[in-house]
């Protein structure tokens, strides 16, 4: 199955619901203005968790990888009017788009060199 086959849907996100709302709403805020690298931050950590990925993650993390970001949030806000979760919500605003852009980029490098 190619990447392009796998669908990313709300419940991906609602699956993954811990990992969005484990950041505090001010940290989220600070690291979109600035336009953190959060991948290179925990690099360590992704490195040593990639091993632990099935190949259906894979697949997902590569599908999203290569989604246009605009997609990626209208998922994620369908997934905050699900949820009320203000995590999504604030990445789902259309100035967390270069955030999301930058940070997709690094994780697959880091994921599929």
């Amino acid at each position: 199955m190619e990447s392009k086959d796998v669908k990313i849907t709300e419940k991906d996100v609602m699956e993954l619901m811990d990992f969005f709302t484990a950041v505090p709403v001010v940290l989220l805020k600070g690291a979109i203005s600035s336009n953190m690298n959060a991948v290179k931050t925990f690099e360590n950590q992704i490195e040593s968790y990639k091993t632990q990925l099935t190949p259906l993650e894979k697949q997902k993390i590569k599908a999203v990888t290569e989604m246009p970001v605009p997609e990626i949030q209208k998922i994620l806000y369908n997934a905050y009017e699900r949820t009320n979760k203000k995590q999504l919500k604030i990445l789902a605003d259309p100035k967390a788009e270069k955030f999301i852009s930058r940070n997709l980029n690094e994780l697959k490098l880091v994921l599929f060199g």
